[in-house]
């Protein structure tokens, strides 16, 4: 019991089918007796007045304004907000459901760029389906300084586990980043994941909610993904999918040019990088 019109019902109807005491059934629906006997100095119950009530019955998803404009369609005289206040008097107001409030994951560093390989990783989902109607989940991994696509787990359905699981194979075959950075996905924002990280010394950087842009090499690397590959294939398996994304990841990190690495695909990319670290050390300690 929400309104104070329904609370108000309520204890008439206790009082007079149960002959329970008003002291009683007002405490029962913890509403003020003072605010059960007041009687509105312009209730005014006329020919219009039944007509809201009416329509408002008869239409109980429509809001006010709609009701106003079909009493204005009749031709009767009222203000569209007398018809306001004789829908909520009579606990007539359309009932909105709440939101559910989404959990955010919690940020400890936040980055602009990746400086140098393994500072910041990105990672995303990707929802596909087989021919079959089942649907494809993909987990991809970027390296955003190299962008290079670290990997791309793909199943029927990935949670907080399977993401632990992808994350420690590839912090034992590449190392682990100083920062990994991703949206507010359920899967990502899990209790045990972000556990899992802090223990890994691993920071986190939540992007804003709606704000993708923020995301932007991992969302770079899932729109290629999806045009080139997932666009071009109808996967008839689970193993299909798993072979031929594998082979798109390894054509992508080792064949396809990268505009933003001056023609380069990531490979070659950090090939470069490394080398000139090396012959940049020396030179600092001849100096």
């Amino acid at each position: 019991m929400v309104s104070l019109p329904e609370r108000w019902r309520c204890v008439t109807y206790l009082h007079n089918t149960y002959a329970v005491s008003e002291r009683r059934a007002c405490q029962a629906m913890h509403m003020n007796r003072s605010s059960y006997r007041y009687i509105g100095s312009k209730d005014i119950v006329d020919a219009a007045y039944g007509q809201v009530v009416n329509l408002s019955q008869r239409y109980g998803c429509w809001g006010y304004r709609k009701i106003y404009e079909l009493m204005r369609a009749t031709g009767l005289a009222i203000s569209r907000e007398r018809v306001r206040l004789i829908r909520r008097r009579e606990g007539l107001q359309v009932l909105r459901k709440r939101r559910k409030r989404k959990v955010l994951g919690t940020t400890t560093q936040w980055v602009n760029r990746a400086n140098y390989p393994n500072h910041v990783w990105s990672y995303d989902f990707v929802f596909d389906q087989s021919t079959d109607a089942r649907q494809l989940k993909c987990l991809t991994v970027v390296d955003e300084f190299t962008r290079q696509g670290l990997e791309i787990s793909v199943a029927r359905s990935l949670n907080a586990s399977d993401v632990i699981r992808v994350l420690d194979k590839l912090f034992h075959e590449q190392g682990r980043p100083a920062c990994i950075r991703s949206d507010n996905g359920p899967e990502l924002v899990a209790t045990a994941v972000q556990q899992w990280l802090k223990k890994k010394h691993v920071d986190t950087h939540y992007i804003d909610p709606g704000s993708p842009w923020q995301n932007a090499y991992c969302e770079s690397f899932n729109s290629i993904f999806r045009t080139t590959c997932l666009n071009r294939w109808l996967f008839c398996s689970m193993t299909e999918a798993r072979v031929v994304i594998n082979q798109w990841l390894e054509e992508y990190n080792t064949i396809r040019p990268h505009g933003s690495l001056g023609g380069m695909n990531p490979e070659q990319f950090l090939q470069r990088w490394t080398e000139g670290q090396t012959i940049q050390q020396p030179n600092s300690l001849t100096a």
